[in-house]
């Protein structure tokens, strides 16, 4: 675990210790990789993105930086995404504390079950034991965050992810990440949402405050400037822009060079419904013609 984390990092990794420890006392290391025998196949998602012009539709009922999701729009989620056509894969956030309390690993099987689309484990991973889980309920893919994770944690989390044969999204907040994850990386997200010191990082209720009470949609707590790195991802890798995307502004995202996009607040707190917002991309990135194929 790296030593420099922020905050916010720390006090949302001390819960996550707590759920992990939960977990263990309901279910065994050894319960799980008897599990993995049975789980669904894996479905490829680096196959479903290589293309260009990808959604990666998440689904959570709350977020730490804007609050609560709609209730509506995390019902009618699901049957949204498997319908569309720009929806690749499904990001299932997994910690129950900070994202909401039916958000658990069970829903990483349902929701795959239900739209027959691959399923990223969205979680604050640090142990092996959640590898497992995230596979022994169906995962095809877990998120390791280079801003908590030292280079020998990234590349034993991951091996253990490909021994599973699930896809790794390696997600990095700046560019000195790129020099610390494995060789192995093939699909390599950037995410600008602010973590680490200063306002922005420390306080999401001011981002809560300003969406809930004053209206805005601008969420204080992202820098979009940090996808600007993404030139100097590895030529051949998948390139996943999280946080901060919005049908406004996702084609200037895709120009700057990514494969996919990773959507989940502007879905789930738009007044119209999930439907509408989806409709909004679709037609954003059905006017914007993807780079050829890697």
């Amino acid at each position: 675990m790296k030593t420099e984390i922020s905050a916010t990092l720390r006090r949302i990794l001390a819960d996550t210790r707590r759920e992990i420890a939960q977990d263990k006392s309901q279910k065994s290391a050894a319960e799980l990789k008897r599990m993995v025998q049975d789980a669904a196949p894996v479905i490829s998602v680096s196959s479903t993105l290589s293309a260009g012009n990808a959604l990666i539709a998440e689904l959570k009922e709350r977020s730490p930086s804007q609050g609560q999701m709609r209730p509506q729009n995390v019902a009618e989620a699901v049957a949204a995404y498997k319908s569309s056509h720009v929806v690749k894969a499904i990001s299932v956030l997994t910690s129950w504390n900070h994202f909401g309390q039916n958000m658990r690993v069970e829903r990483v099987a349902a929701i795959k079950e239900q739209t027959g689309k691959p399923v990223l484990r969205k979680e604050f991973m640090i142990e092996e034991y959640q590898v497992y889980q995230a596979r022994a309920h169906g995962a095809d893919a877990i998120l390791l965050m280079a801003n908590i994770l030292d280079p020998d944690e990234l590349r034993r989390l991951s091996g253990l992810a490909f021994e599973l044969e699930m896809e790794v999204l390696f997600e990095t907040h700046c560019a000195a990440e790129l020099e610390e994850l494995p060789e192995t990386a093939k699909i390599i997200g950037i995410n600008s949402r602010n973590f680490e010191g200063g306002w922005r990082a420390s306080n999401f209720r001011v981002a809560r405050f300003l969406r809930q009470w004053l209206g805005t949609k601008r969420d204080p707590s992202v820098d979009l400037q940090r996808f600007k790195y993404a030139e100097q991802v590895p030529d051949g890798a998948i390139k996943v822009a999280e946080s901060g995307v919005s049908a406004g502004n996702c084609r200037e995202v895709f120009g700057l060079g990514f494969h996919a996009i990773l959507v989940g607040t502007s879905l789930l707190t738009d007044h119209r419904g999930v439907g509408a917002a989806l409709q909004d991309f679709e037609r954003a990135m059905r006017e914007f013609s993807p780079k050829a194929p890697i």
